[in-house]
């Protein structure tokens, strides 16, 4: 409609601009000076509100497209006119530039909603161009790499030359796996490229994994299969032998009893210790495979919420007896209200072990110190930490504590710790460690 009526308007000043010319060429011919001048007069005045008539469409059609280039959609174009096609016209700007506005905002909401979405993920995401800009980083890339902000890929030289070193010949849809090691974890890094292409750049968007927890459910799902293996054999090799040994034994003793003069023979009697021996070391076996049933065993946790302070309560009584010497234990809690989601039973086993472990490391060390706490990181996530000012884990055996069957103390089966770390992988959590010899040794247990 504005147009149809900015087009009547054109014609209808282009035919009183075509009579005026008219008049003019009539008046020079019939010589009517005054006439002459009045027409000329009349067309120097149509052909200014012409100008201005169009100039004024043309600049309201400017300022709305620089309007909305710069994203601008506080302009409005009066509607109260007497002309009434620059009415419709502008009528017809302001709709078009609400819907703009309107789709723009949708835009905005969809934008904001996938950043969000991104910032959420579990994984990191990044993407760089060809010259190593970072476009874009989540904060779960920046807390898996423990650096932020990220610009440029070579600030990855800062975290670690072998990570930059990966990223530097980064071919589109590669694979890599990279084990990045700080002062306080390890992380197992799988890094999976993908090219993509934005306003004709081309780009590559790179997804980090931290797949530790995923290799150690593997690992120890692995140990479990393995061990059910052997003390299913060991214990049908054992068994025989320990019960044929000990009928044995019980007949000699019977014989032994009967007889009025005894077994004098020394063949008998070293027969009878031999018996002997082979019903105690058998015994000591039996039990030794019976320490790892418990490893394959491990029922679902029966989760509940259970305040901070109750299990620490708990855990310090029982672990009350140990020897303590020298030694001041200190348990925490932050907030003092702070409650876990766990199994109770299964968690104050863990912690009951964690404890005596440090116990026994400060054995014969002056002012020895333990210090057991709960608390929230900055990403509001639960956790208990063991702290302890022992002798440390040397960094070659940090690997293999939590081995079932591996063990440094001379007594022990080598169970507690891969019990405890299965524990917490059926809670959904991990058990973390980090050691620094001769100044501290903390186990953390992350939920």
């Amino acid at each position: 409609m504005a147009s149809r009526n900015f087009y009547l308007q054109l014609i209808v000043r282009v035919i009183f601009l075509t009579l005026t010319t008219i008049a003019i060429a009539f008046s020079i011919t019939a010589k009517w000076y005054i006439a002459l001048g009045f027409s000329v007069l009349l067309l120097t005045v149509q052909v200014y509100s012409l100008i201005s008539f169009i100039n004024s469409t043309n600049r309201k059609i400017a300022y709305f497209f620089d309007a909305i280039r710069n994203e601008d959609f506080t302009l409005r174009f009066p509607e109260r006119v007497t002309i009434e096609s620059f009415k419709e016209l502008n009528q017809s700007l302001n709709r078009v530039n609400g819907l703009i506005q309107e789709v723009h905002l949708q835009l905005q909401i969809r934008e904001n909603y996938y950043q969000e979405i991104l910032k959420q993920a579990n994984i990191g995401i990044m993407t760089f161009n060809e010259k190593g800009h970072i476009l874009f980083s989540n904060p779960t890339l920046e807390r898996l790499l423990n650096y932020s902000p990220l610009n440029h890929i070579k600030q990855l030289k800062q975290i670690d030359e072998g990570l930059y070193e990966i990223f530097t010949p980064f071919e589109p849809f590669e694979r890599k796996l990279f084990q990045l090691t700080n002062e306080r974890e390890q992380k197992q890094l799988a890094l999976k490229s993908t090219p993509m292409t934005l306003d004709q750049q081309s780009l590559l968007l790179v997804v980090a994994q931290d797949i530790h927890h995923e290799l150690d459910e593997k690992e120890t799902d692995s140990w479990v299969r393995l061990i059910r293996v052997l003390t299913h054999e060991i214990m049908n090799t054992i068994t025989p032998i320990t019960s044929i040994s000990d009928s044995i034994l019980k007949h000699f003793r019977s014989l032994e009893r009967e007889s009025s003069e005894g077994i004098g023979n020394d063949k008998m009697a070293s027969s009878i210790k031999g018996l002997q021996v082979i019903r105690e070391q058998g015994g000591d076996l039996m039990e030794f495979v019976q320490s790892y049933r418990s490893f394959l065993s491990v029922p679902k946790p029966d989760k509940a919420l259970v305040p901070a302070k109750k299990l620490f309560d708990k855990t310090q009584l029982l672990t009350s007896k140990e020897p303590v010497q020298n030694i001041e234990i200190k348990w925490t809690a932050e907030p003092k209200d702070l409650e876990l989601f766990i199994d109770e039973k299964q968690l104050t086993q863990v912690l009951i072990n964690l404890v005596k472990n440090a116990i026994h490391s400060l054995e014969g060390r002056e002012k020895g110190s333990i210090r057991v706490r709960a608390a929230l990181d900055g990403n509001g996530k639960k956790y208990i930490e063991v702290w302890d000012n022992g002798p440390g884990i040397p960094e070659e055996l940090i690997d293999e504590i939590f081995v079932p069957f591996f063990t440094t103390k001379d007594k022990g089966t080598g169970i507690g710790l891969s019990l405890s770390k299965q524990i917490m992988q059926q809670h959904g959590g991990s058990l973390k460690l980090h050691s620094i010899l001769d100044q501290e040794t903390v186990f953390t247990l992350l939920f």
